[in-house]
């Protein structure tokens, strides 16, 4: 009977191909594989460590979920200073959206998390596009507050449907708009 040999404890300096990086990038393959963040446990069997190697890199499973879902949210549209800003929002938000969709489990994992890593991604975003506006920061925060809860909703549906195409992107625009507006006469 066969063994499958794992590399126990610590990693071997410069002999192990695991890093944080590595064990990010697996995780995010495996969370759009399955739809859910994955376990220590089958993250450490797909990179064929013993699960303790991946607590050297990352100190608890909070630490790693943190670590991902902000990783995931890094990757979203980044807004060009000096454009015009509804348009930016726009691309924000298509962005977000798309990612959400690709990562269907990404959407509850952030609900569910403590931490804010992720959506402070979002925010400082965001913040850049409404810049030019010189809103207090009452009324960015709570254009902000609207437009997230938005498109959490919108990407919720998204996972309700039993048909997910008939909810489309371009959908959006008029809700977008109508925010837009707010913002510009607030």
């Amino acid at each position: 009977m066969a063994v499958n040999e794992k590399k126990r404890g610590r990693p071997a300096g410069k002999q192990s191909q695991l890093n944080a990086e590595n064990i990010l990038e697996t995780a995010k393959c495996l969370m759009k594989m399955n739809g859910k963040v994955p376990s220590v446990r089958l993250l450490a069997t797909e990179l064929n460590v013993d699960p303790m190697a991946i607590y050297y890199y990352f100190k608890n499973k909070n630490a790693l979920l943190e670590a991902l879902t902000t990783s995931l949210v890094t990757d979203i549209y980044q807004p060009q200073k000096n454009s015009e800003w509804q348009a930016e929002l726009k691309r924000l938000c298509v962005s977000y959206i798309q990612l959400l969709r690709e990562y269907s489990g990404l959407l509850q994992t952030m609900l569910s998390m403590t931490s804010h890593g992720p959506a402070h991604v979002f925010t400082e975003r965001y913040q850049v596009i409404v810049a030019p506006l010189a809103l207090n920061k009452k009324v960015e925060k709570d254009g902000l507050d609207l437009l997230a809860d938005y498109l959490h909703g919108f990407a919720f549906s998204t996972s309700c449907c039993s048909d997910a195409s008939l909810i489309k992107l371009e959908m959006m625009d008029g809700p977008i708009t109508l925010i837009c507006r707010s913002l510009e006469t607030a």
